[in-house]
């Protein structure tokens, strides 16, 4: 069987939990991977045979996605020529964590398209969501990677087919210890603003792994660190707390290891501040931004902050299994897939 698993390469959260995905769908046949997108910082263990550039948001440098950059690199014309030539058709099976070339490849031939992906359990009508809503945001959310199945992955499995988070077998062989620091990893920031602002707390240390910056240096109690996968899970495994964006993975990480979390949704961005719900619900800290306002709120976390701990039990290998034995016979029978997935 020819497996198509289609990942998405803006942050780095897709490409770490790929990492336990990939070897147990290689486990049913053969596995070609598609990565699209210019923004991860992490590489992967695996061959990779399609690399494109896919539909990226880029970072900025205020706490929120910088429009006008985005915008700037768009090549959407690119993108369209990349799905409308993509051989989907000789796959047996496409899994896709949140890819857009792929998904709209699929939907493209009405082929079905199995979603894999944390989005999928964010879209869910039993998921934590913001006291605010964010029509736009969601719609984005739905349409980008279009899918005919989804199975989603959340801080806790609140419906059929949403699971708890895929712990990677790095992160899970660590032995979780507290040295004292703290674990930052703030990509929608700039150096200067993060090292202004931890600078405040002059008691905590503070290991800043830089997104914008590629030369380590420390400046008073703030050390900036390369990105790099496996002295971020070093770092993050022996700190007493993580300072991060509402991402999914680094979160869901933290609290199995059990550190205190503390994180700040992207500005602007609806599945970020999902995520930060979801992580508050689980006893993580919630701040809305990195600026003088919220010094109280971080003193506080500094001082009196609790640690969560979670069991996540490793089934990995039983997602995939079932995944696998409930799809694969859509796909042999070339059905003509519905226009989407609606929750």
């Amino acid at each position: 069987m020819k497996i198509l698993f289609a990942i998405q390469g803006t942050g780095n959260g897709h490409l770490s939990r790929a990492r336990d995905v990939y070897p147990e769908l290689a486990k049913f046949g053969d596995v070609d991977v598609l990565i699209s997108g210019i923004q991860a910082d992490v590489e992967v263990p695996f061959p990779v045979k399609y690399r494109f550039y896919g539909m990226s948001f880029i970072f900025g440098k205020k706490g929120g996605v910088d429009l006008i950059a985005t915008a700037k690199t768009a090549k959407l014309f690119r993108l369209l020529k990349d799905i409308r030539e993509f051989p989907i058709e000789q796959y047996d099976l496409v899994i896709n964590d949140f890819e857009p070339v792929s998904a709209w490849a699929c939907r493209r031939k009405h082929l079905p398209c199995i979603s894999v992906s944390h989005q999928c359990a964010v879209l869910h009508p039993n998921a934590p969501k913001p006291e605010s809503g964010d029509i736009i945001g969601k719609l984005v959310l739905k349409r980008y990677a279009p899918v005919t199945a989804g199975y989603g992955f959340h801080f806790k499995a609140f419906a059929k087919n949403i699971f708890t988070p895929v712990i990677r077998k790095e992160v899970r062989e660590m032995t979780s210890v507290d040295k004292g620091h703290y674990t930052v990893y703030l990509p929608a920031y700039d150096d200067e603003s993060i090292i202004k602002h931890l600078s405040q707390f002059p008691d905590a240390k503070w290991e800043v792994f830089s997104k914008h910056n590629k030369t380590p240096g420390t400046t008073g109690n703030v050390t900036l660190r390369k990105i790099e996968n496996r002295a971020f899970i070093e770092s993050m495994a022996s700190c007493t707390g993580l300072l991060c964006n509402a991402g999914f993975e680094g979160p869901a990480e933290a609290m199995y290891l059990n550190k205190k979390v503390l994180v700040i949704p992207m500005l602007t961005q609806y599945e970020q501040h999902c995520n930060a719900a979801g992580a508050k619900a689980m006893g993580a800290t919630v701040i809305k931004t990195l600026s003088e306002k919220n010094y109280a709120v971080i003193r506080e976390w500094l001082d009196k902050g609790k640690k969560i701990k979670v069991e996540y039990p490793d089934i990995t290998a039983e997602i995939i299994e079932k995944i696998v034995t409930e799809n694969v016979p859509l796909f042999k029978q070339r059905f003509k897939a519905p226009a989407g997935i609606d929750f």
